[in-house]
């Protein structure tokens, strides 16, 4: 791998279709699957084998069908979980084994009433394990945000050791600032014997909406994989969105990181799965949302008609969406009533502009927005436009 290749890990069909009330059949997960490798992610975590027949099903049906991506199967650190996710890959022309376990003193406490070398045994047997299947096998330090960084790096190192190819580096609740985020990255680099043997992976929570800036210090700091989400969709708050990661990689170029996503596929892809999971997305939702690329601001719609690039740093056309859209709003000016009256056949002369954009604004306060309807029986109505017409 490239070392300025930041490989993209999607984890919708595993992590993002944790979100309640969103479970989707095994035939919904082989369009999605299908669909993302495709659309370039090196890695689909196609489910958690173990948890039920069905995901088994699902893992396994993907396994055969994608031609490309590496195909992953989550599992704790457990020797039947790891045997089943082995088993539900055995078809993938490239399996990787994704096994792990608690590492913050909160995990090992209260949820292992454990102690911290008996978790890195643990971690250890788990990973030798599925080293016995596959030969990628994924480690994940739960709630690494919050371990502490000592101590996750001596259980990487044991991993590591134990023949982990991949460190995931998990932010598990969504607490870490970036800047401590990617000091923890960065700390890894410099201090785990045989780091160079494996890829560190970031995979952050939204809890507190710094998913996408901890993902994207994470890979600043030297982490090589993210692990994310169609439309940032996931447990609780959801995961790093991968269409924003993705674009700022792209439109950063002097980060000399990048990925192999076919861009052009990303709102397609976002529909698709907001579709199939039957989840709304939010109009401001960067990249995909509806409003993305709209502009109902007078002084926008000016700057953006004169010259895309004034208010939009990405191409529409570069994530899959058709062209920017000019919405006409009582906060909308002069200009961007002309132009949409010529996308619709009226060519104004500056008297008749005045005088409709009064009739408009009139309008406008009555509606949240004004369409194309609206505009032709604005114009047809005004005194001006039928005498110079006329």
């Amino acid at each position: 791998m490239s070392n300025n290749n930041v490989q993209i890990f999607d984890t919708t069909l595993r992590d993002g279709e944790q979100v309640p009330g969103c479970k989707l059949n095994t035939e919904q997960k082989l369009i999605i699957a299908e669909q993302l490798d495709i659309l370039g992610v090196d890695v689909i975590e196609a489910g958690f084998p173990v948890s039920s027949p069905g995901d088994f099903k699902s893992v396994e049906a993907i396994s055969k069908i994608i031609k490309n991506a590496t195909v992953c199967g989550l599992t704790r650190a457990v020797e039947n979980d790891i045997k089943v996710a082995a088993e539900a890959l055995k078809y993938a022309k490239r399996a990787r084994i994704h096994t792990g376990i608690g590492t913050s003193d909160s995990h090992i406490k209260f949820k292992f009433n454990s102690n911290r070398e008996d978790i890195i045994e643990r971690a250890v047997r788990a990973v030798s394990y599925a080293k016995s299947f596959v030969e990628d096998v994924e480690f994940y330090a739960e709630d690494a945000g919050r371990t502490d960084n000592d101590y996750l790096a001596r259980v990487c190192e044991a991993v590591i050791k134990a023949g982990a190819t991949v460190l995931n580096i998990p932010d598990t609740t969504g607490y870490c600032l970036p800047s401590e985020y990617g000091a923890k990255i960065k700390y890894l680099k410099e201090n785990v014997k045989g780091i160079d043997k494996a890829i560190l992976s970031c995979h952050c929570h939204n809890d507190l909406g710094l998913a996408t800036a901890n993902s994207i210090e994470g890979v600043i700091n030297g982490a090589r994989q993210i692990e994310c989400t169609i439309n940032g969709i996931g447990e609780r708050a959801g995961n790093t969105a991968l269409e924003e990661v993705v674009m700022i990689l792209k439109q950063h170029p002097y980060l000399n990181l990048d990925t192999r996503i076919k861009t052009e596929m990303l709102y397609g892809i976002s529909q698709l799965v907001s579709d199939s999971m039957g989840i709304y997305t939010q109009p401001n939702k960067a990249i995909v949302g509806a409003n993305a690329f709209a502009h109902s601001s007078g002084i926008h719609q000016d700057g953006v008609i004169k010259q895309r690039e004034t208010y939009e740093i990405i191409d529409p056309k570069d994530v899959g969406v058709t062209e920017s859209a000019i919405v006409l709003t009582a906060r909308s000016g002069r200009a961007a009533l002309a132009y949409r009256a010529k996308n619709i056949g009226y060519e104004l002369t500056k008297l008749q502009l005045d005088e409709i954009y009064t009739s408009f604004l009139d309008f406008a306060d009555t509606k949240k927005q004004v369409d194309d309807d609206d505009i032709h029986q604005i114009i047809e109505k005004s005194k001006v436009y039928n005498e110079i017409s006329s």
